[in-house]
C-alpha cells in the first residue's frame, strides 16, 4: 500500500491469527523484512533475511 512517494511500499508475506510478516520498499531503495510475534517485531535488512531464511531453512 502506498500513500505517496515518501512512504514506503509494504506488501503481507504470510499471517495467521497472532503472526505477520511483511516486507517494505523504502524510498531510497532499501527493502526490509519484519516479523510480528504478537507484541515482538523483528525488523531485518535483505542480507539479514537471506541468513534468517536459511536459518528457518535449516531446520526444516
Amino acid at each position: 500500500m502506498t500513500t505517496n512517494g515518501k512512504q514506503p511500499e509494504t506488501n503481507t508475506l504470510g499471517e495467521t491469527d497472532n503472526y505477520m510478516i511483511w516486507k517494505a520498499d523504502e524510498p531510497d531503495g532499501e527493502t526490509t523484512y519484519h516479523i510480528e510475534l504478537n507484541n515482538a517485531t523483528l525488523h531485518f535488512f535483505s542480507e539479514e533475511w537471506d541468513e534468517f531464511i536459511e536459518l528457518v531453512k535449516s531446520i526444516e
